[in-house]
């Protein structure tokens, strides 16, 4: 592969384990109050990982911030969901690293949010690299409706992005709008989007090289002080009630619905044998599956699930 060293496993590995200690500290100092529980965990076959959660904290009523390293023999029934590109599947063994974030806020004022940025290679027989990509992405999914909120969070996306190249929001902006829909709810959007993407290799539409594509990623990684906690600060006081935290319910029931039959880091993360503790922990603490609820025109209710049909978020922020 083009400006790919024989293997970039030790090297991501590192750079996961520096975005999974920020991200961690990003939390502790947003809350205030919460103190993380970390696990570590070893994976039959190969690798292993760290997961820290935090609960009941003063605005987090669960956040957490996984890391893994996992390689071992590509079986058949993971390589026919990866996207694969040369090399002999007979022999051939992967290394996946990662950090996946998740946060269920205890206000409804404070939007949920995710972030998991991946680095996947494939290895042969012969001990060579064949194949090698980077992965991630970050959405927001609020409960309330503050549209402000929604640009401010694409804005500061956009302004990433822009570093790397000016294609790279809107084409990453649309993955997202696409991929976190609930299909078997006629194409219900999970929140308001964000930027998503996968398979990135150097030398593709995007144009970037191998030390390019980290460099846009790691950003990614990094980006929840100037994406998401600004919209911490100014709802984490507003007040709310049993109406707020009912509708906040039925919300993170949509938002376990997508994980559990959508996403495809659950889908790999049980497939490849990872700790079902860490892999389910983006789950909400508490969910309610209402039936066929209906809300007044007017609502905030109501505007909420206006916001989630996907839109330009960038118009709203100048």
């Amino acid at each position: 592969m083009m400006g790919l060293a024989p293997s970039f496993a030790a090297e991501a590995t590192r750079w996961i384990s520096g975005v999974h200690d920020a991200i961690t500290d990003f939390f502790a100092t947003a809350d205030g109050r919460g103190t993380f529980r970390e696990d570590r965990w070893e994976r039959p076959g190969g690798g292993g990982g760290h997961s820290r959660v935090l609960t009941e904290g003063a605005v987090f009523e669960k956040a957490g911030v996984n890391r893994s390293a996992v390689a071992g023999p590509l079986e058949e029934s993971m390589a026919g969901r990866l996207a694969l590109q040369g090399g002999a599947l007979e022999g051939a063994t992967f290394f996946a690293t990662g950090v996946s974030v998740v946060a269920h806020p205890r206000s409804p004022m404070v939007p949920t949010v995710h972030l998991n940025v991946r680095y996947f290679e494939l290895t042969g027989s012969d001990g060579t690299v064949f194949d090698a990509w980077f992965g991630g992405g970050t959405d927001l999914t609020p409960t309330w409706p503050f549209p402000e909120d929604a640009a401010h969070f694409h804005q500061a996306l956009a302004t990433l992005c822009g570093r790397h190249g000016p294609a790279l929001y809107p084409r990453y902006k649309a993955w997202c709008d696409d991929y976190f829909r609930n299909h078997h709810r006629d194409g219900e959007a999970r929140g308001v989007g964000g930027v998503f993407f996968d398979h990135l290799r150097p030398g593709g539409d995007h144009g970037l090289g191998f030390e390019q594509l980290h460099a846009f990623v790691h950003d990614i990684g990094m980006s929840f002080p100037l994406a998401y906690g600004p919209i911490v600060a100014r709802r984490r006081d507003l007040p709310w009630g049993e109406r707020e935290r009912r509708f906040q319910a039925f919300r993170r029931s949509r938002y376990a619905e997508f994980n559990l039959l959508h996403d495809r880091g659950t889908h790999f993360g049980i497939q490849s044998g990872a700790r079902a503790e860490s892999v389910l922990m983006s789950l909400p603490p508490e969910a309610r599956w209402e039936y066929a609820p209906e809300f007044p025109s007017g609502s905030p209710e109501a505007a909420l699930q206006s916001m989630l049909t996907p839109r330009d978020w960038l118009t709203m922020s100048h």
